[in-house]
Order: structure tokens, then sequence, then C-alpha cells
């Protein structure tokens, strides 16, 4: 393939060749022919595809074989800023990287093609040249007299400002008193203010800081900012990003989730004065598009945003920060599978800028680095402002089982009891939404499952609907067994979070009860106004799913109670007690962090498990390093590659012949084992049936070419497709 660093300068005369690279699922660049506009790299560009026009970027000089004669013409150059050569470089190592087809990682940072039409002027209104002889009544003279002492104004802004309505402004225009002209775009996003009060540091804090600043000027290089929940982190890396927006330089802080926006946004504004630019699934059209562009133009100084922020086109960046780097929603599974905090290393290196990766709970994968001297630690063991870590106490379940039917402990609800009667706040955890997991007939055993997907249909009782949390199929809950017919005879099974309000409602009547999930909480603006109910100390308890577990700072919230400890730790992934670890800490990182001390208190049946005893000790330290021993004796990541593999089709005897055929053409060694075809624990999702294989292989094997050689051999057909996930983080 044809990489974007060839000549990156190039500009390209008429009829020269070129290749374009077009965001599509397609084998590489296609060569085009320059019309009778030059053109350069990394400029976008329309080009002729079959019968229709596509925009895709000039990638380099044309290297194919097609006859010079038959070549079709670029049809167009576009009036905007070019694709960066760091960006056209950041494109060919993550296709290279995760085995994708270049134009797919392409389509992301082309994202909104909109934004790559030329801004519409914006319209102001000034005085004519003469004024034709028109009636004058006092609102039009308004009009006149303001519009003669400002500048040119949009007609909504002259109409405010002369007391007048808008059809004022629109007549006095149509009469040829006033006229339209362009003027420039005010600026949709203010530099932030480095003249404000900054926080005063702790010692700690303050070493930190200036080891983020000092790396500002020395190239590429990668810090973690490990520090315990609530130590202050953000405060430390906002310095290094004051430092980079004096510099003139952009700043991309990535945040795993955008519910986790609410507070930090709010600590954006008190320490900068203005707002960041936001990037998220949840923009409007026209936001996006004009985000978009600030940030190819430079405007944007600060982007804040999920992991597709990574692929935006940022002419200045000159630094990164990966907050809650541990954070499994940073891995992104359809299409191009990549995990953003590996992502943002690899741009801050192509860039030659430093990068900061924050948490409380850092992963493996970064801990085996600091320990390879690669990644520098910046330690903050203490709390911010004299505040003390909870105390985190067990409840055996065994010994103190909830009565029948409930789910909360006799232990934890007199803790809960204790909490509300000092005026203070509490918050139960339990990472499963909606009312019960599963819902089966009593008189027959039937389960309701989901028709597209191998999965139970979730209970979610606040909407009325039976849901998949896979595929997003719904249903209303019949009113008979499909099997029996047997009616009224449906049973909800285990407790969602749902259920969890419901049986505190029941005990704590006069609580003041909200719940916090993904899907209740559908966007920035109504996650920011749960915060600051929270906050304002309108809710007594909270009940949430893992988004409660984000960064909040909840002074009052001095209790939390984990409903079902255990829950996470089976199963086949080989991360399981690291991420139930990592949920919990940050869970318990909740309470008591201001002046008053907190308690957690953990549900569990399995109060000796390694898990629950690092929690209690505090010995996070211990534990990683047992972890790490399992995983090197086993040759698992970080210590050995993984690679997996999912092919699935419509059907499923053809796809089991494919899966048959592709193990056939496996390599096989002792540095590189192939573990499958094996049904996927989900072996039908979205309609399609799907099988695994999983390969293992030593740090020294070239993992990717072992894995195109292979895939090269077995060509797929029939709607069969291959999704390869290089370091996988799932497995269903």
């Amino acid at each position: 393939m044809l990489s974007a660093a060839a000549n990156p300068a190039a500009r390209f005369s008429p009829q020269s060749r070129v290749a374009v690279l077009l965001p599509l699922p397609l084998g590489g660049a296609y060569d085009y022919r320059v019309g009778a506009e030059p053109v350069g790299v990394g400029e976008f560009v329309t080009v002729p595809l079959g019968k229709r026009e596509v925009i895709g970027v000039v990638w380099g000089e044309g290297a194919g074989d097609t006859d010079s004669a038959r070549l079709k013409t670029i049809h167009q150059r576009l009036d905007c800023p070019p694709l960066p050569e760091v960006t056209r470089k950041f494109v060919d190592w993550v296709a290279a990287y995760t085995l994708s087809m270049p134009g797919l990682v392409l389509k992301m940072a082309m994202s909104v093609p909109q934004a790559l039409e030329p801004a519409r002027a914006l319209m102001a209104c000034r005085l004519a040249p003469t004024r034709p002889d028109i009636k004058l009544t006092d609102a039009r003279r308004r009009v006149l007299e303001t519009a003669a002492t400002l500048p040119p104004l949009p007609p909504a802004d002259l109409a405010r400002e002369a007391g007048v309505g808008p059809a004022v402004v629109k007549g006095l225009l149509e009469a040829g008193a006033l006229e339209s002209v362009a003027i420039k775009r005010p600026p949709i996003f203010e530099d932030p203010d480095l003249a404000r009060p900054a926080p005063t540091l702790s010692d700690g804090q303050r070493q930190a800081a200036d080891a983020l600043v000092t790396a500002l000027d020395k190239g590429f290089s990668v810090a973690v900012i490990d520090g315990v929940t609530g130590s202050g982190k953000t405060e430390v890396y906002f310095e290094a990003v004051a430092a980079a927006v004096a510099q003139g330089r952009q700043i991309l802080v990535l945040l795993p989730e955008i519910a986790l926006s609410a507070q930090w946004l709010s600590r954006f504004r008190t320490r900068f004065g203005v707002e960041p630019a936001e990037w998220h699934s949840e923009l409007s059209d026209a936001k996006r598009r004009e985000t978009w562009r600030a940030v190819a133009s430079g405007e944007a100084k600060v982007i804040v945003g999920a992991r597709s922020a990574l692929f935006l086109p940022y002419p200045a960046l000159g630094l990164i920060v990966v907050d809650e780097e541990h954070d499994g929603a940073f891995k992104q599974e359809d299409g191009v599978s990549y995990h953003a905090r590996d992502m943002a290393v690899v741009r801050a290196s192509l860039g030659k800028i430093p990068v900061a990766l924050a948490s409380a709970t850092p992963s493996l994968e970064t801990l085996a680095n600091i320990q390879a001297g690669r990644y520098q630690r910046l330690h903050l063991p203490d709390r911010h402002a004299g505040a003390s870590m909870p105390d985190i106490v067990p409840v055996d379940l065994r010994r103190h089982p909830p009565p029948r039917g409930t789910w909360l402990s006799p232990v934890l609800v007199t803790a809960l009891e204790d909490t509300f009667a000092a005026g203070e706040q509490a918050m139960l955890f339990l990472n499963r939404r909606g009312y019960a997991p599963l819902t089966l007939c009593r008189k027959c055993g039937f389960r309701l499952q989901c028709p597209h997907c191998t999965a139970w249909l979730v209970e979610h009782r606040m909407a009325g609907k039976l849901m998949c949390h896979h595929c997003g199929f719904s249903t209303r809950p019949p009113e008979k067994c499909p099997e029996c017919e047997a009616e009224d005879s449906f049973a909800a099974c285990g407790p969602g979070v749902e259920r969890i309000a419901e049986e505190a409602a029941h005990r704590f009547p006069g609580a003041r009860i909200a719940l916090m999930a993904s899907d209740t909480i559908t966007g920035p603006h109504a996650a920011a106004e749960f915060v600051r109910q929270v906050a304002d100390h309108e809710i007594d308890l909270l009940i949430g799913t893992q988004i409660v577990a984000k960064g909040y700072h909840f002074p009052m919230l001095t209790l939390v109670g984990v409903v079902d400890s255990d829950l996470g730790l089976e199963g086949g992934d080989l991360r399981a007690a690291e991420r139930t670890h990592q949920l919990l800490s940050q869970v318990a990182g909740r309470a008591g962090r201001a002046e008053r001390p907190g308690r957690v208190l953990l549900q569990t049946y399995q109060p000796d498990h390694p898990v629950m005893q690092a929690l209690v000790s505090g010995d996070r330290d211990a534990f990683i390093a047992n972890e790490a021993d399992q995983r090197r004796e086993a040759g698992m990541p970080p210590y050995g590659r993984l690679a997996a593999l999912v092919v699935s089709g419509p059907e499923p005897g053809p796809l089991d012949d494919f899966a048959r055929r592709l193990a056939r053409a496996a390599p096989r060694s002792a540095e590189f084992q192939v573990l499958g075809p094996a049904p996927a624990p989900l072996a039908l999702l979205r309609g399609r049936h799907r099988r695994r294989f999983l390969v293992k292989a030593a740090r020294s094997v070239n993992l990717h070419a072992a894995l195109r050689e292979w895939l090269s051999k077995v060509v797929p057909q029939g709607g069969i497709r291959v999704q390869v996930d290089v370091d996988p983080y799932s497995f269903f």
C-alpha cells in the first residue's frame, strides 16, 4: 500500500497521476489524473467512482499499472484545510496494525463530509449608501440610527440592539434602506483564559504538573499520572494544558464516557473560563460540522472527546491526555477494532509530542510499560486537601444473607439507615441495567430470548419492555407463555438496578432515590443535571451502574454499597479479576471525598477472593504483581500476544465449512497457537451466526505478518465476513 509519508509536501500538476484514498472498504488508494487545477498531498478532492462522485484524499504519487489514457480525472479540489501529514501517517499505521482496510480508517478521519464544504458566509446588515424615499416609523428610525453607530450586524442582532422585531429589519432590507454584506464569522470556540487564578496544588501535585509541563518541549514521551481517587489528577494535567495553550498548541483530552464529561466540563470552565470543543456521538450534525472545521483550522485549542476524537485533523496538536486510561470503553469492538489508549500513544509518537495517561487503577499493560522504563510514573498517593481514603469492608452474604426475595443484606440496610440519619448521601452500585437479567415461565421454564442474538431479554420495567442489550431489539412482555400458553406465569430472575431501586424505595420511604444508568442518562445535558441534583443534595440515595464510578466528586456521599461484588469475576476473560478490581476501586472512590470519612460495603459470597482481599487491604501493587505473574507464566498479554478472529455469516452450514477451511490453513508452531474454530459465546448476533478463533503468540512473533499470510489463503464468500481484533479485550 502507498504510504502517506512519501513526499508529504508534493504538489501535482495537471495530467499527473496521483493516488486518492477513498473512505470506503477498498483495498487501497486508486489512481486518478489531475485535472486543470493542481492538487497537493493531503488535499480533499471529489472523484468519480462508477456512476457516483465521492470525496477522497490525495495520498501521494500514483503507483498503479493502469494505462494513463484510461485514468479518470479528478473533478474538483475542495476549499478546506488539507489532512495533515501526521494524520495520514496515523491512518496508515492504524490500518496496518488492526489489519483493516485503510479506507475504513480514513472514514473515521472524514466522519463529517459536510464539514469539507465551505462554510456559508455570515450575512450582516449595514446602512445602504443611499437611502430610498420610504416611510419612517419609530421602529424603523431606531434601526437606522442603531445601524449608523455600530459595525455591520446579523439581522437578528441588529433587531435586538434596536429593540424591535426581526420583521422591521427585514422590511428595511427589502426597501433598500439597509444592505446585506458578508462578514467574517466570529470564533466558535474562545481561547482558554490563562490569566484566571489556578488552584493551589500540593507538593506532590506540583511535582507531577512540573514534569508534564517540562515534557512539552522534549518530543514524544508517555507519563502516567497514577493517583488514588480524589488525588487531584485533573488539576495536575490542567497545568500542562495551560502551558500547551500558551505555546499555541492544541490539546486533546480523551474521556471514556460522555456521562463523565459533566463535572469535567464544569471544572474546565472554572479553571479556564470558557467551554472546550466537545467531540462525541451526541453532538448535532451542525455542531459536528463546526467543530471539525474548527479543529482543522486550529481555532479549537482544547478538545475533549470520546475515542473517535483521536482521528480529528489536528494541525498543531501538542499534548494528548487519556483520562481513566484503564477504562474498557476506550476499546472499539465494531468495524475497525482498536484501543484508543494505545492508539493515543501511537498518535503522540508520530507527532513527536507527549501523552499523559491518568488513572487511579492503571491497566496491567500500562504498569508493565512503567516497569520496563518506557513510561514515566507520576505518583499521587494521597487524596487532595487532607481527605482520607474510605474504609472498605466485605459483607459475607453466607453469614448475613438478605431476606428471601430481596437483595440488600441487613448489614448494608443498617448502614444506609445510619447514613440517612446523619444527613449524608449514599450510593448503591450494581453493574446490571434494567429490572432483571432473565425472565422465565414458572410453569414450563421457557426463557425469553432475543430472536436475533444468543442472549436473554432483559426486563426494563420502567419502560414496560423486554430488551436485548446487544442488538437493541425490544418487545412488550407477552401476556402468556409462547411455549405452554400459561397466563401470568413469567417471573423475573435476578436483580438489575431498577429492582434494587424498587427494594430501596420500599425500605426507605422517606429517602429521595434516583437511578443512574446508560439508559436513564441519555446525554451530556441529562448527566449534568443529574450531577447537579446529587451535588445540591436533592438526592439521598444514588443507585447506578458503572457510569456512577467514573470520576464524580460528591462531598456529602459517605457510603457506597456494592450489591454484587462477585459479578464479573467468572467467565473466560483473562482480565476478569483486574477489571473487577479496577471497577470496584473506582466505585469505592466515590465515598468520603471531602472532610467526612467514607465507608464501602462489598456484598460478596467470596470474601477470601484475591480481589476482595486487595480492596480491603488497599494493597493494589501486591494484587497486580500476582496478576502479572500469572499472565507471564501463561504467556498472556502484556507478556504475550493475542488476536481474535470472528467469522460470521447468514447461514450456519456455509459458515462452519469456511471456518474449517480457515482452520486447516492456519500456521502452527510452538510460538503461534491457533485455538478454534468454536461457536462464539454469542453464537448469533444481530441475525448473523458467529464462530471464533483465538491466536496466542509469543512477543517475538511477527503477529501481523503471520495473520496476513494466513488470511490471504482463504477468501470468504457468500456474505461471510472475517473480523480481526488484535489485542482483544472482550471474548463474546
